[in-house]
């Protein structure tokens, strides 16, 4: 091989390599925002939680689970809503802005008024996280 093809090859291989660290270090660092989604103790043992980030349902939390997932930095729209829905009611929403590498704990809980509504918790409860739909 010439010098001219083998330096190619080289800087080549110089620039993935620097593709590929760059890439892996922006994932581990942009993972954004905790978040964590509880139910209240005495929410109801036949309701499901359905929670919503920006319009998109997220999960469902039956009893004694919680939803647990990163959110990107930034404003955020949550909502909430008890199923079944035996009122027609409408989700329960709240904007936030998270910052990326916090964690925010919000309980969901019943209000006779308003339905579900989510409020700031400090801690989270000792229950199973559920798995986000596909």
């Amino acid at each position: 091989m010439n010098t001219i093809a083998t330096n190619r090859i080289l800087l080549i291989l110089v620039f993935a390599c620097a593709i590929f660290a760059g890439n892996g270090e922006a994932r581990a660092t942009s993972r954004g925002a905790r978040l964590i989604v509880q139910r209240a103790p005495n929410f109801g043992n036949d309701r499901v939680v359905q929670l919503w980030i920006d319009r998109r349902k997220v999960a469902e939390i039956p009893r004694d689970q919680h939803y647990e997932g990163f959110v990107s930095g930034g404003h955020h729209t949550l909502g909430v809503l008890s199923l079944p829905n035996t009122e027609s009611r409408q989700p329960t929403g709240i904007g936030l802005t998270l910052r990326s590498g916090r964690t925010y704990i919000f309980t969901a809980t019943w209000d006779s008024v308003r339905g579900t509504v989510l409020k700031r918790s400090t801690s989270a409860s000792d229950t199973t996280a559920v798995k986000m739909p596909r």
